[in-house]
């Protein structure tokens, strides 16, 4: 009997992940591309925290070797660092030292997470990977950690704290910060879900074929104790993403609402990127590819994902999607 109760008790875990947990279960903003590009645009974690909590704030991430064979952690939009690039820890955990540590006394535990804190890694190598985990550790009484269970379908509770660190779907990270964590011990950080690849196409195929696909192809894998969000392009909306999409239709919503919806039944969180909509002249610093090509383009998609529930919605207008969602 006893044997029986763990059984049910394990599989009741893992059929009802705490969706909840990540801001009541509502749409949050997540500030896409949250650091400097080449010195410029300093101020992007400021802003981010400007726009009210909770807040999602994305940090890419790269490994830079001195003169003297010495790495360091770096936040770098690309792999190809010159030594100019600020720490991950200076630019991103002492700047909100200010924002946790008040979080951290007033223990207001029902506002927790305030900021989701996600890792685009640009540089998969061992020892960037050992560095992150060795970092999160210095930070470990801010972060939301949840026990390593022996078995990896059995989704362990959180423990709340004012940050919740994500990380992407690479499994060179999983085995750092998952699979070599001993049992019982804290994972300080979780992965998205793989999205199906199809093998026989080729990328640009591939890239086009995502909005065509049923969402029960795309994401086939339940959620674990690791890996517990999905992240996805805006290709797997609408086919050929930002630059290509037309008018928001009824159709694009049903697509949408499909794939938060199959992503929500499993139990993972859902992410897109990245929503954006500017002119040349408002254009500081963003990614072409990203852009829908007008401010109402992508608010017609704010407020499509801010309906369907989406739960990271990624941009680098942060002020006006903040705007939107009060």
């Amino acid at each position: 009997m006893k044997k029986l109760l763990v059984l049910l008790w394990c599989s009741a875990v893992w059929a009802e992940p705490p969706l909840e947990f990540l801001n009541h279960g509502k749409p949050l903003l997540d500030a896409h591309n949250c650091y400097p590009y080449e010195g410029q645009f300093a101020d992007r974690v400021d802003r981010a925290l400007r726009a009210g909590f909770p807040v999602g704030i994305e940090q890419d991430l790269a490994w830079f070797v001195d003169a003297n064979g010495k790495g360091r952690l770096v936040v770098s939009h690309t792999s190809k660092t010159n030594g100019s690039e600020p720490t991950l820890k200076d630019y991103f955990f002492e700047h909100v030292r200010p924002v946790v540590e008040q979080a951290l006394r007033e223990n207001q535990r029902s506002r927790w997470p305030l900021i989701i804190l996600h890792f685009d890694v640009k540089d998969n190598r061992p020892e960037l990977h050992h560095a992150v985990w060795e970092l999160l550790g210095e930070y470990q009484d801010w972060i939301t950690t949840a026990e390593n269970t022996s078995d990896p379908n059995v989704l362990s509770p959180f423990d709340p704290k004012p940050l919740l660190v994500l990380t992407e779907d690479n499994d060179a990270q999983e085995q750092v910060f998952f699979k070599q964590v001993p049992v019982g011990a804290r994972l300080r950080l979780f992965g998205s879900a793989h999205t199906a690849k199809l093998p026989s196409a080729t990328d640009r195929e591939k890239a086009h074929a995502a909005a065509t696909l049923p969402p029960e192809t795309l994401l086939t894998e339940k959620p674990t104790n690791y890996r517990r969000w999905w992240n996805n392009s805006w290709w797997e909306v609408e086919e050929g993403g930002q630059q290509q999409a037309g008018d928001w239709t009824a159709a694009d919503d049903r697509r949408l609402r499909a794939l938060v919806d199959h992503a929500h039944r499993l139990g993972f969180w859902m992410r897109f990127y990245t929503l954006d909509g500017f002119s040349a002249e408002e254009n500081r610093g963003w990614d072409k590819g990203y852009n829908f090509g007008s401010r109402e383009a992508a608010q017609a998609r704010w407020k499509a994902a801010l309906s369907a529930g989406v739960d990271l919605i990624a941009t680098d207008q942060y002020e006006d999607l903040a705007a939107m969602m009060q």
